[in-house]
């Protein structure tokens, strides 16, 4: 093409609403670097006042790290690959870094926006972030695919986004988000996050599918000042070699008004729920409903520890500030496949409760399989500063639990009604203990199929 033709190329789309990224001389070949030309397609169009940015379909279009900015909309189209170049060079170093501490290998991107208003990424096309280990290790830098910073009213629709090298994406801050009808699949590295939503508010998540080697969704607060709050999760559907959703690890901020219902969690190796207090904010008011769950360790894992998670902590230990308010409601558990480990766990520290909790109409089916000797164990390690040593509070740390069905400890007002509870194999342990438990009441529990009575299915073990 020559200049001539293509100076009138990009003139005539500085004029439109549809800047194909073509015009701006990508090759859209899956071999040639095009990130200067999707750049320049995304400057045009902010430029003119906002518009789509083509991806055509049935094209691939190799970049490194591009910017998002005001009133773009990013339109992959279907059958369309915006696909990450393998060279750690072609991704940019102001992409500001992730939140978590020792992991500045994964700082850097490939689709980035910082301080922008109104844009989105839509589509039925692809997002690839080529990031198998053959191209991105930790020595050599692992970008994630998607950051956003301290930016407003941000929609992302359709689009199947897969491969990152590390997270799917990290939302710093941001306000007013939607994400609807997405499919994200990220298996081939390690750290292989979803919707990582730190500080943000106003979040609605809909009608997505997760596949993940960790956490699914993250709901998360790295400073003091900006609490994420107002978010609502509906209609989706969880795999993870980790948690389906985890809220909490980063917690300096204070996170709040939540609520997950009408998901799905499948063939999880962790948790599906896992709600974690331990940096110094305030976690409270969240609602959790209409949820099925199959082969998922913990359906519900509720850690309130001390420990410091983020890259930017000071040297002193955060205070323990509160964990209160949780309902869990309609929960449907087939655990049958699994081993003797899965329970509803939910533990506080001595003197530092978790406060209101409910558990309502929950049918769990467990394997069994639980001795004695499990049931009589008490040597549970808390989750000190000590015994974490460094590191996050995971359930590895405490073992078999002393119950089938759930667990509790260090909590203050939890309200247990309408359980079924069955075991494929016979379990020696009590189906629910409580340990250091203020104001309780259990009603309507049924352990396979029979009512049990409050005071033969309790331990309750006092620390006051």
């Amino acid at each position: 093409m020559n200049k001539y033709l293509l100076f009138l190329l990009i003139t005539t789309s500085i004029y439109a609403k549809d800047f194909d990224v073509r015009d701006f001389g990508a090759k859209a070949d899956g071999v040639s670097l095009d990130t200067q030309a999707v750049q320049s397609a995304i400057d045009a169009c902010t430029k003119n006042g906002g518009g789509k940015v083509i991806i055509p379909s049935g094209k691939t279009v190799l970049i490194g790290t591009i910017y998002i900015k005001d009133y773009v909309t990013l339109h992959i189209e279907n059958g369309a690959v915006l696909l990450g170049s393998a060279n750690i060079d072609d991704y940019t170093t102001d992409t500001h870094k992730n939140m978590y501490k020792n992991e500045p290998h994964m700082d850097r991107c490939l689709i980035f926006a910082r301080n922008a208003k109104s844009f989105a990424i839509e589509g039925y096309g692809t997002i690839d972030g080529n990031g198998a280990f053959k191209n991105f290790t930790s020595k050599t830098g692992r970008p994630m695919l998607i950051r956003f910073m301290n930016s407003d009213n941000i929609h992302i629709k359709d689009v199947t986004i897969k491969n990152p090298a590390a997270w799917t994406s990290a939302w710093l801050y941001c306000n007013d988000i939607v994400v609807d009808g997405i499919k994200i699949h990220s298996r081939v590295n390690n750290n292989g996050d979803g919707l990582d939503f730190d500080g943000c508010t106003n979040v609605r998540v809909s009608n997505s599918s997760f596949d993940t080697s960790d956490d699914s969704i993250c709901i998360q607060a790295s400073l003091q000042d900006k609490p994420s709050k107002n978010i609502v999760v509906t209609n989706c559907t969880f795999i993870s070699k980790w948690a389906g959703m985890r809220i909490g690890l980063l917690s300096r901020g204070d996170i709040e008004s939540v609520t997950v219902n009408n998901c799905t969690f499948n063939d999880i190796d962790d948790s599906g729920l896992k709600i974690q207090l331990n940096e110094g904010g305030e976690m409270k008011n969240m609602s959790f409903s209409n949820l099925v769950m199959k082969n998922v360790p913990r359906p519900i894992f509720m850690t309130f520890a001390q420990q410091k998670a983020c890259v930017d902590a000071p040297e002193d230990m955060y205070p323990m500030k509160a964990m209160h308010h949780f309902v869990f409601n309609g929960i449907i558990v087939d655990n049958s496949a699994l081993d003797k480990n899965s329970a509803i766990f939910i533990t506080g520290l001595p003197n530092h409760y978790i406060t209101d909790i409910q558990l309502n109409n929950i049918q769990m089916t467990v394997s069994g399989g639980g001795t004695k000797v499990h049931a009589e164990k008490t040597d549970l390690k808390e989750y000190t500063l000590e015994t974490l040593a460094g590191w996050w509070p995971e359930f590895h740390l405490v073992g078999t639990l002393p119950a089938y069905g759930i667990f509790a400890r260090h909590v203050k007002g939890i309200f247990i009604s309408n359980v079924q509870i069955k075991t494929v194999k016979k379990d020696e342990r009590p189906p629910i203990v409580f340990d250091d438990v203020i104001n309780s009441s259990v009603n309507h529990v049924f352990i396979n199929g029979n009512p049990i009575l409050e005071k033969h299915i309790i331990e309750k073990i006092s620390h006051e």
